[in-house]
Parts: C-alpha cells; structure tokens; sequence
C-alpha cells in the first residue's frame, strides 16, 4: 500500500506502515470533509445566481420550499450555470408563489 510513498516511506517497513495508516485516517476524514465543501460551493453558487434575480439565498430556498420545488442544492446549481433560462423560470415561479 506503500508503494506510491516517496522516499523511505515505501523502503523502512515501520515508516511505511505509519505512512500508510496516517494516509488512511486522511482519506476517512477527507470523504466526511469532501461532502461540505461541495455543499458550500454549491450553495456559494446558488447565492450568486440569486442575488442576479433580486433575493438572497435563504429567501430563494425558503420560497423553493414554500412553492413545493422539489430540487436539490447540486440540481439548482447545475441549472443556475449552465442552463439560466429554466433557473430564471423557477425564481420566476418563486416571485409568484
């Protein structure tokens, strides 16, 4: 499991061992973190692409709700970048409800 370690990290088999394992927590602990980081951007884009329509994060998500839009942060962002015409549609549909 070494083997892509530099160094001594792959040839002295306690150091390796330690390498490895610390390489391990790392991986566990950066999946967990991986998850709210996309979460943020998302939700930095979603601010972004409200704020263009007039209303703040919250108050787009809170309407999203209120209006029964069953769509999620990651699907919300995907629209606000590469498909506006159908984002202005659904804060449009906000503004109404």
């Amino acid at each position: 499991m070494a083997s892509g370690h530099i160094g001594t990290r792959n040839r002295l088999f306690r150091t390796a061992v330690e390498s490895v394992e610390r390489g391990l927590v790392y991986a566990y602990r950066d999946r967990k973190a991986k998850k709210r980081t996309f979460r943020k951007l998302w939700i930095t884009r979603l601010n972004a692409a409200a704020r263009e329509h007039g209303l703040s994060y919250s108050v787009l998500m809170s309407k999203l709700k209120a209006a029964n839009v069953a769509l999620d942060r990651r699907a919300l962002s995907e629209l606000a970048i590469s498909d506006k015409s159908t984002f202005a549609s659904l804060v449009a549909k906000v503004h109404a409800a």
